[in-house]
């Protein structure tokens, strides 16, 4: 995570903006709502911002003109959502803070990062530390990690390698990615679902809206493996999301049992 800008930033920002959904919800939570101008079409939460703050395109197709409008002296990008050649082309031109979360711990110092940037370091001190004590309970034991495939996507079926903050998040809810080998988002076919052998395989609500509907898909190539849907925002969402997180974990392993 580094700061990428034509001048350091000495000053706390007064016109923030976020193209990442799940920083939006960390602004949000750390109190940031006169400060934070923009946001994209995904951030739906919190629902009061999604409804009343400036869009400025989706993750993916960033409204360059709508944001350089909002004159942002602090622009919170992610390496993975966003686009390489976007980033660029605002870093030429505002404060952009380009993070890069990819397990449990780059999420909380992206989450120190805002704080420090924002000037509300002792708030996310504070969230940190609470995140860390919800999930502080013992984690499963590697021999009790249920055998899971995590899809996010159908048409192809895209599951998650090891090298995600899915994956990492997947560990800690005491479930064992047997995609861990592989990186990024591997495309996967029934075929190899078969030969895989999962134990539970997790329909993920986001970015594709698994629904009720998909699960029997499933079952028809593993007969044997349970089959559910699971919140993706629990998952994925680095942040404030975060604190919510390993609560939803233990009903969901719970729910299993």
């Amino acid at each position: 995570m580094f700061i990428q800008s034509p001048g350091d930033i000495s000053h706390k920002p007064q016109r923030i903006i976020s193209t990442v959904p799940s920083i939006t919800e960390l602004l949000a939570y750390l109190g940031l709502n006169t400060e934070t101008v923009g946001i994209t079409k995904f951030c739906v939460h919190p629902e009061a911002w999604f409804r009343s703050k400036k869009r400025i395109g989706g993750t993916k197709n960033l409204n360059i003109k709508k944001i350089s409008d909002l004159s942002p002296d602090l622009i919170f990008c992610n390496k993975e959502e966003n686009v390489k050649e976007q980033i660029e082309a605002l870093a030429e031109k505002f404060p952009v803070c380009l993070t890069d979360v990819q397990n449990f711990e780059d999420a909380l110092e992206m989450i120190r990062l805002v704080g420090n940037l924002t000037g509300k370091k002792a708030a996310a001190e504070e969230l940190i530390r609470n995140i860390g004590q919800n999930f502080s309970a013992r984690s499963p034991e590697p021999e009790t990690l249920i055998p899971t495939t995590y899809l996010i996507w159908k048409d192809p079926y895209i599951t998650v390698g090891g090298d995600t903050f899915i994956s990492d998040m997947m560990d800690k809810a005491g479930f064992e990615n047997i995609y861990k080998d592989q990186t990024r988002y591997p495309e996967v076919s029934t075929d190899e679902l078969v030969t895989r052998n999962p134990k539970l395989v997790m329909l993920s609500s986001e970015p594709y809206p698994f629904k009720e509907k998909h699960i029997a898909e499933i079952e028809a190539v593993l007969p044997e493996a349970k089959v559910l849907l699971a919140d993706g925002e629990m998952f994925s969402w680095y942040g404030s999301r975060m604190l919510y997180a390993a609560g939803y974990f233990r009903e969901l392993r719970s729910s299993i049992a």
